[in-house]
């Protein structure tokens, strides 16, 4: 086994920044375990925790680490493999080599972070832990802090939130060369599933031709691919779709490269060799809305602010076609542009396709300034604070065409005054389309992660 590593210096300062924004306390991060898919020893791929990652990068299964920050203070707990272990996996580094690796000096076995951490909360001290995702970390987190399952909520700390939030959310140099890398993989990707869509062929086969490319690169795909006709439906994973001429494909994938940082791409593309009149019109719709809203990117700008801005435009742009009507700008304050953008413009992006997520969006895409939206729409916007030279985003806006939401509000009579819904139900058929990239906030602007991936209409078409 070669494990993927920054040099040792790049975590040990991660740790010790870490422990500075923390001042006091106890820091206790569990990485993951294998998780068993249908018995105990078939288990599904072992992806490991991104935060212990970040501070530690040990790839490696059943290993946690504790920062003691009043002492400094860091043991990593793992046990050495058994004879029976080296059958199965043969020879690998042992934990004090690989904890070596990453500048720690002091290893325990494993079952030892449980008397660690009992004889810290016995003298009283903070034992810091972000909240856990998986329910064996949460049952091994109750474990250890002496405590019951409904009560690991009330342990969580925020200070160890924000402190890991404010040193993830701005990419370093290191971090952005491996974005690159997975964003042009990604790309690969995309120009695969682009290239043999065609009437005919099934959804799987295209799903097979984005994973051949992915592990070609010694990657893989960061989230179940999204590789559909019915790109109205926003997080769809079915792939039983025999694609047919005059359909359009969404296609939303992104790679996860070995140091397990992402890229996250759409397109969308007609299954035939050109768009249909209507699809073409709406594609530069959703296409013009990105342009826009990618020009306003750059520090000090609230991507709320670019989100709303980016909506406005969808408005314009459908108006233009007669399916919408009325002031723009009072559209979107009423929330009428919903009926065909019903989520966020975007999100924060790292090693999880959703930045840290895991953390809250409360705190990594919002502040204490601002607090996260409640109607419909906006509760489905991730990001929306100020953004800041380092952090790396999407922009994916997009026209989500769904015929039960228009039944639903034409009914109601909801939003008369900007949709025209005589021409709206001539689209009930129509689908979805979304274009997305990546960018890194630069000191003045924005950067496109990642190779060129082609989107306007004629490029898009040419690619047939």
């Amino acid at each position: 086994m070669e494990l993927q590593l920054f040099d040792k210096q790049v975590y040990i300062d991660r740790r010790k920044a870490l422990m500075q924004n923390i001042g006091s306390g106890i820091i206790l991060l569990p990485g993951n375990e294998d998780s068993s898919m249908s018995y105990k020893d078939n288990c599904y791929p072992f992806r490991q925790d991104s935060s212990f990652l970040y501070y530690f990068g040990l790839d490696v299964q059943d290993l946690v680490a504790i920062i003691d920050t009043d002492t400094g203070e860091e043991v990593i707990f793992g046990n050495e493999l058994s004879i029976d272990d080296i059958i199965w996996t043969g020879v690998l580094p042992s934990v004090r080599e690989m904890a070596g690796m990453v500048g720690i000096t002091k290893t325990q076995p494993y079952n030892e972070v449980t008397h660690y951490i009992h004889k810290a909360v016995t003298a009283g001290r903070k034992v810091h832990i972000l909240p856990p995702y998986r329910p064996e970390t949460k049952i091994k987190l109750a474990s250890w802090l002496n405590v019951s399952l409904q009560d690991v909520a009330d342990h969580v700390s925020i200070p160890l939130i924000k402190a890991v939030i404010a040193q993830r959310v701005i990419k370093t140099p290191l971090e952005v060369a491996e974005m690159e890398k997975a964003v042009s993989i990604s790309v690969d990707m995309q120009l695969a599933v682009i290239k043999n869509t065609r009437p005919g062929i099934k959804g799987y086969e295209l799903v097979a031709r984005a994973n051949e490319v992915a592990i070609a690169a010694d990657s893989r795909l960061g989230y179940p691919a999204i590789i559909t006709p019915r790109g109205e439906t926003l997080h769809t994973h079915y792939y039983g779709h025999t694609l047919q001429d005059g359909q359009m494909l969404l296609c939303d994938i992104g790679a996860e490269n070995p140091m397990h940082y992402g890229g996250d791409l759409t397109r969308t593309v007609p299954v035939g060799n050109k768009f249909t009149t209507k699809q073409a019109e709406l594609y530069e719709v959703v296409l013009a809305s990105m342009n826009h809203a990618i020009d306003m990117l750059k520090p000090g700008v609230r991507y709320l602010d670019i989100h709303l801005a980016a909506c406005q435009k969808l408005v314009e742009g459908l108006s233009q076609a007669g399916i919408m009507k009325g002031d723009a700008v009072d559209a979107v304050a009423a929330g009428a542009h919903t009926m065909f953008f019903q989520c966020g413009l975007g999100h924060m992006l790292g090693m999880d396709t959703h930045d840290m997520e895991n953390l809250g969006e409360q705190y990594v895409g919002y502040s204490d300034n601002l607090q996260k939206g409640t109607v419909f729409g906006l509760k489905s916007l991730r990001l929306g604070r100020e953004l800041e030279a380092g952090y790396v985003l999407t922009i994916e806006p997009g026209i989500y065409i769904i015929p039960e939401l228009i039944d639903r509000w034409q009914a109601e009579k909801k939003y008369v005054d900007f949709i025209n819904y005589d021409v709206l139900n001539t689209y009930r058929d129509f689908g979805g389309i979304r274009i997305e990239d990546n960018f890194l906030i630069t000191d003045t602007g924005s950067h496109l992660l990642g190779k060129y991936l082609p989107k306007s209409l004629k490029e898009i078409e040419g690619l047939k």
